[in-house]
């Protein structure tokens, strides 16, 4: 029997999400406008509490679909204006061209990335020497790259992982074409092995994506917001470093004695060990991969090495903006390896454009959070408070909002907020780059709880390994639990005790100096 057009268009809607999750959307789009009739500022919360629903249920629809219908609906309704969309895409341009041309770049890196971390995990047999590596190795490349960077070359290296054991499982070689999103080709047999080296995967990127954070806090590179502090303050990259330290250097070790406690006692999932025969197959790839390494290919690997080291020599130096040398990357990757054709090289680009549509749609929120001033009632509050309960209140208003919002969003609204104070005369010099610290360490560290907190963890959610791993936002959050514990309570005890005396001890010794005078003014940014 022929289907009515009503009847096609609601099947046609979102596809094949589930039927309870459309009906949500629909309902959102009709409270919305009634909400921001009668209260323009609850409507604001709705929205970026929808928002964050729509991620949270991003293995049911990928969020861009749904968060965009909210987003064009909230554009037309006044909620925020197109111009002031485009003006925080606009400052957040770098982000943008390091999603387009950092995450491709890397893609044309996979066969030497492959290599090397297949050869770390073969050799760290043991499950928590090779989880504290990962997270040490991230913390390590995010403190001078920048963790979406990191984050793409972890699940490039995933994703290798998985697509060589889920070929071999279905009876395929090495080399075969072969579709690793379906199991069916996976005899029930392999299954379990399938579902453990999942859970490992899963538990090897979220480790990787928390060193992320514990890296990417310490320096002005690590991540954006981390920029705009150390420009309002006039810190330099040494500066910026030793100011954090007396916080971040603890919460450090703190998060991988984390990895090894719950690792050790199998915690919220963790401890999941390598099958057996998936290591076999690894193996065997890797001694498959050496005997049949022509000469081609070794002088591929090797100008990939070059490449690499050109990576972290312009990241580190800041030559550019990262975008631009990911650019630079894909032309000298693909040059060097003869890839010519437009088909192969548009292939790199099908991960990445996808999150980078997303994360413009998520300006256009943080548009609305703006305009309609979400965050001020919070802001406003803790500018009340002195002293050391200032700098702790700063720390968790920073750590809160960024769980529900973005943390550059955030830490970009208080800088801005507390340079105003300063140049106020309402604070002091020193008042402010107390409240600076506080600042960066709030919006890095508890932010780890959500996907939406961090935008490593986010690209992570949204990207094509998620699905295969079974690494929905939920899981995301259950994992990341410990970690959000033990790096915000322990961020949290140094800001009150030892930030005050380990600064004055800096200062004592000269590793530091007194600033005086106002701070010039730095236009906010969001990821």
């Amino acid at each position: 029997m022929q289907m009515s057009i009503s009847k096609a268009l609601a099947s046609n809607f979102l596809g094949k999400a589930p039927n309870w999750y459309k009906q949500a959307i629909v309902a959102f789009l009709v409270l919305n406008p009634i909400l921001f009739i009668i209260n323009p500022y609850v409507a604001g919360w709705a929205l970026v509490l929808e928002f964050i629903f729509t991620l949270a249920m991003a293995l049911k629809c990928y969020p861009l679909q749904p968060g965009g219908l909210l987003l064009i609906e909230a554009l037309f309704i006044g909620m925020t204006t197109p111009e002031h969309m485009k003006h925080e895409i606009v400052v957040n341009i770098e982000v943008v061209l390091l999603l387009v041309f950092m995450v491709a770049g890397i893609y044309f890196m996979k066969g030497l990335l492959l290599l090397l971390f297949t050869k770390l995990l073969l050799k760290l047999e043991n499950k928590i020497a090779l989880s504290i590596a990962f997270a040490a190795s991230s913390a390590l490349l995010s403190a001078f790259l920048d963790a979406l960077t990191v984050v793409a070359v972890i699940i490039t290296v995933g994703l290798g992982f998985y697509s060589i054991y889920h070929k071999v499982a279905s009876g395929k070689d090495f080399h075969s074409d072969h579709d690793h999103s379906h199991d069916e080709g996976v005899p029930h047999p392999n299954r379990q092995d399938l579902e453990d080296f999942r859970a490992f995967l899963r538990n090897l990127m979220m480790h990787a994506g928390i060193g992320t954070a514990l890296g990417g806090v310490m320096t002005m590179v690590g991540e954006p917001q981390n920029l705009i502090i150390a420009e309002k303050a006039g810190w330099d990259f040494v500066e910026f470093f030793i100011r954090m330290s007396p916080i971040t250097i603890p919460v450090f070790f703190a998060g991988l004695a984390t990895t090894f406690v719950v690792e050790k006692f199998k915690l919220f999932t963790y401890g999941a060990q390598l099958p057996p025969v998936v290591r076999t197959i690894l193996t065997d790839y890797d001694r498959h991969t050496q005997e049949n390494l022509t000469t081609q290919d070794k002088a591929r690997l090797a100008v990939q090495g070059l490449i690499i080291v050109w990576l972290v020599v312009g990241l580190a130096g800041h030559l550019a903006a990262v975008g631009l040398i990911g650019l630079s990357i894909i032309v000298l990757a693909t040059s060097m390896s003869g890839i010519i054709d437009e088909h192969s090289i548009g292939e790199a680009f099908e991960e990445a454009l996808p999150f980078t549509a997303l994360l413009c749609v998520f300006f256009g929120v943080v548009a609305v959070i703006i305009d309609q001033g979400l965050f001020s009632p919070v802001i406003n509050w803790v500018l009340t408070f002195e002293g050391k309960t200032q700098l702790v209140m700063f720390y968790l208003a920073n750590g809160l909002l960024s769980m529900v919002s973005d943390n550059v969003f955030v830490g970009s609204v208080y800088i801005t907020e507390v340079t105003a104070a300063l140049n106020n005369g309402t604070i002091t010099r020193d008042q402010f780059d107390m409240l600076a610290v506080a600042i960066n360490t709030g919006t890095n560290l508890p932010s780890v709880a959500t996907p939406n907190g961090q935008a490593a963890f986010l690209f992570l959610l949204t990207s094509a390994i998620a699905p295969l791993l079974r690494l929905s936002y939920g899981t995301m959050v259950y994992m990341a639990l410990p970690y959000t514990v033990v790096l915000t309570l322990a961020g949290l005890a140094a800001t009150y005790f030892g930030l005050y005396d380990l600064t004055s001890w800096l200062y004592d010794m000269n590793l530091i100096e007194h600033h005086s005078g106002a701070v010039s003014d730095v236009a906010p940014a969001a990821h």
